[in-house]
């Protein structure tokens, strides 16, 4: 399994069909195809060799899809970097997996002197934008033009073909190592799954450096699809693509999704191409699912588990269980079930499975458990046992084999001996009416151990009181439960994956006294 089969079978079967689409551009798959063996071509007269990686710093473009099979097709190996990082950080990580070519647009240029500094390694930089390249940069177009196309290396199975890292959230990210079969089985997942729809319009608003959106990138390329590029996200330009190509497939973010819902010109729009989306990557308030889904009643609704070391799906929620039975049974209060080729367990701390209903860690085993992290044995070890990949997700699995998370194991509360899963209390609190976000933190309390903190975002001119919320509280779970007490902010810290950083909350908790708090 090689991730360029999807490029090779639409070149056969689709050469005159439309395979990328960004700012108006469009490119047929045959187009594609000769841009991509050049540019591997340019890749090979710059040394590149196989198991080489090559970085991408860039928003979203078409050139990202070229890249990411412009190094598959060279036998390289893609190190896409996170756009929300400091030089810091992008350095640490070129540096960690010994990156010496990097390719970067126009928003980047102002880093390449402090990279340049900070990366001893970085020794060719290649300009992937829409002007002329820097007199001391190599050009993307130029390297299309330049050169013969090359066959493709056909790198494929455990071959390494990405190395992804991880948000970093404790500490510099870890680089997660994941082979070709991983990558190629998870679009079939997507694929078999119903996720991802065959020959489907499909839009990329999740950044491409996200194993998310990277996942959904080669499911349309197996399925034949049209990639819809849009360069970052923004509800009007969202609104106008699904609008301009008949979009009829988008994966979203649950930030995004509740963006989308809350902007003002949403009515205005003529979005009825639009057939499935796609989310996952953080937690979905069952408030808004409901939202979403009267506002999108003829869309259907998947929801996928996982994480970059899952390549990345573990579990899958289909449509049919945020609709009419499913929904009425309360499935779709769950992550769904374990995903073709994937195993699901909930084990305790020696890693034996515990019974149904009972909470545990959420633990994987199949083709998509990542080839370790790069250069960190111990913490590989640690996360992967007996071909196990412990998750650090706390969950529960019922009779049906559906799972439901709860919370990271390392942000459950414990107060007053009881435990408390933040998902549950968030759940609760994000079912009053002024309330638009929420997270729920653990804080020290000198008699309890700990104390359930909530943190809260209000609707646009809405109002409420910390007592009105945790009264409110009082309504739906029990009294230990709920909220001690009440911060309102104007906003909660995220993650370019959408993820409330939960650890800034409690570090920054020392200011929110000078908030207002309840």
């Amino acid at each position: 399994m090689y991730l360029t089969q999807g490029l090779h079978r639409a070149l056969q079967q689709l050469p005159d069909e439309v395979a990328s689409i960004f700012l108006g551009r469009r490119r047929t798959f045959s187009e594609l195809g000769s841009r991509v063996s050049r540019l591997a071509g340019g890749l090979h007269r710059l040394g590149v060799k196989p198991g080489d990686r090559v970085g991408m710093l860039s928003l979203n473009s078409d050139r990202y899809l070229e890249y990411h099979l412009a190094v598959y097709w060279a036998g390289g190996v893609a190190v896409p970097v996170n756009t929300g990082w400091s030089a810091a950080e992008i350095a640490h990580a070129l540096n960690d997996c010994e990156t010496r070519l990097l390719m970067l647009d126009d928003r980047f240029l102002d880093l390449v002197e402090d990279l340049k500094q900070r990366s001893k390694l970085l020794k060719t930089l290649i300009y992937a934008g829409e002007g002329a390249a820097p007199s001391d940069m190599l050009s993307f177009e130029g390297l299309i033009a330049d050169n013969a196309p090359v066959p493709d290396a056909c790198r494929s199975g455990s071959d390494l073909a990405g190395v992804y890292y991880t948000a970093g959230t404790t500490g510099f990210p870890k680089g997660v190592m994941i082979s070709h079969q991983s990558l190629y089985l998870n679009a079939m997942i997507c694929l078999a799954e119903g996720a991802v729809p065959m020959r489907c319009i499909g839009l990329h608003a999740v950044p491409m450096f996200q194993l998310a959106a990277g996942g959904q990138m080669n499911a349309m390329l197996a399925g034949g699809s049209t990639q819809v590029i849009i360069p970052r996200f923004a509800p009007l330009a969202v609104f106008d693509a699904i609008a301009a190509e008949g979009v009829t497939q988008a994966s979203l973010l649950p930030s995004m999704i509740q963006m989308l819902l809350d902007h003002p010109q949403l009515e205005r729009f003529q979005l009825n191409s639009l057939k499935n989306i796609l989310y996952g990557s953080s937690p979905i308030s069952e408030a808004l699912i409901e939202r979403a889904a009267r506002t999108f009643p003829s869309v259907g609704f998947t929801q996928w588990y996982g994480m970059t070391e899952l390549s990345p799906i573990a579990t899958v929620l289909p449509a049919s269980y945020h609709t009419g039975k499913g929904r009425k049974d309360g499935g779709h209060r769950s992550a769904g079930r374990a995903s073709v080729c994937t195993e699901v367990r909930i084990v305790d701390a020696l890693g034996k499975e515990v019974p149904r209903g009972t909470v545990g860690e959420v633990a994987v085993r199949g083709p998509g458990v990542m080839l370790g992290y790069w250069n960190k044995p111990a913490e590989t070890a640690a996360a992967v046992r007996h071909e196990w990949m412990h998750t650090g997700d706390g969950g529960r699995m019922d009779d049906e084999g559906l799972v439901y998370i709860v919370d990271r194991i390392k942000d459950m509360i414990v107060t007053g001996g009881e435990n408390v899963y933040s998902v549950e209390v968030e759940h609760a609190v994000l079912e009053h009416p002024a309330v638009a976000k929420c997270a729920v933190i653990g804080i020290p309390d000198e008699q309890w151990g700990e104390r359930v903190h909530a943190a809260i975002v209000l609707k646009s001119g809405a109002k409420a009181t910390a007592a009105e919320v945790i009264e409110h509280c009082k309504t739906r779970i029990a009294g230990y439960k709920c909220p001690r007490n009440v911060s309102f902010l104007e906003a909660l810290p995220l993650s370019d994956a959408g993820q409330v950083l939960k650890h800034l909350l409690r570090e920054s908790f020392a200011q929110v006294r000078n908030r207002k708090v309840g």
